[in-house]
């Protein structure tokens, strides 16, 4: 399991270098590399804060595991209600068990079995994609009700002050709009100081990562772990 330490010299080093790599990819698309260096590098980041809030906790490292395995989401039995179709809601009804969506987030938590948390990884988030981030947990909720629901973001694009790492952030307004309408509770969690600047990405315009973020992040995912021990 990596330190605190250690996840901050390996966000530099990827950061610092991954433009540079980009450019020296013959077989992918240089905007590609870059988006999919960052996301793979916070979903790094993601899973060493999870086993080092569990670790800290005193959680046995055989009760957790954290995969992006699909959950299967079934058909919502008050769709056939809706349904003016006789022949296709019958058709339905004789072949439920193969009407499902299968589904997953970037990290989902499981302690001894039981899916706890999820986690969306996001480089940068933006409204648009808050949609569909919330549209993913109320599907996957329908299955595991008692689910922790997460956006860890690099940056944020969203507002308000997401991108200013103090205690007790108010959110952005047209963020708080979207959430309102949707079941889950989405706690969003940021690890750079600043809003994303679309002409000064972080990989030409280098922004640290400081351990007082990192700290707050496994802090709170200890609180919502520590029912679990």
């Amino acid at each position: 399991m990596v330190s605190i330490e250690e996840i901050i010299k390996k966000y530099e080093s990827v950061i610092r270098g991954v433009d540079d790599e980009a450019r020296n990819k013959n077989d992918r698309a240089y905007g590609g590399y870059i988006r999919q260096t960052k996301g793979k590098l916070l979903e790094d980041i993601t899973h060493s804060l999870i086993l080092i809030a569990w670790k800290e906790m005193g959680g046995k490292g055989e009760d957790i595991e954290i995969n992006s395995n699909k959950v299967r989401v079934p058909l919502n039995r008050n769709y056939l209600n809706k349904m003016s179709d006789a022949r296709m809601k019958k058709h339905i009804e004789d072949n439920i068990k193969d009407y499902h969506y299968a589904l997953s987030v970037d990290k989902h938590v499981f302690i001894r079995g039981d899916l706890v948390m999820g986690i969306e990884c996001k480089s940068y988030a933006e409204n648009a994609m808050i949609k569909r981030i919330l549209v993913d947990f109320d599907l996957l909720k329908t299955v595991h009700k008692n689910m922790k629901c997460f956006l860890f973001q690099l940056e944020s694009h969203l507002g308000g002050d997401y991108s200013k790492l103090q205690n007790g952030n108010y959110g952005s307004k047209s963020t708080h709009a979207i959430m309102s309408y949707f079941n889950c509770k989405l706690k969003i969690v940021t690890l750079l100081e600043g809003e994303r600047k679309v002409d000064a990405p972080i990989h030409k315009y280098f922004k640290p990562l400081n351990s007082s973020p990192l700290i707050k992040a496994k802090e709170i995912l200890k609180n919502d772990l520590k029912g679990f021990l």
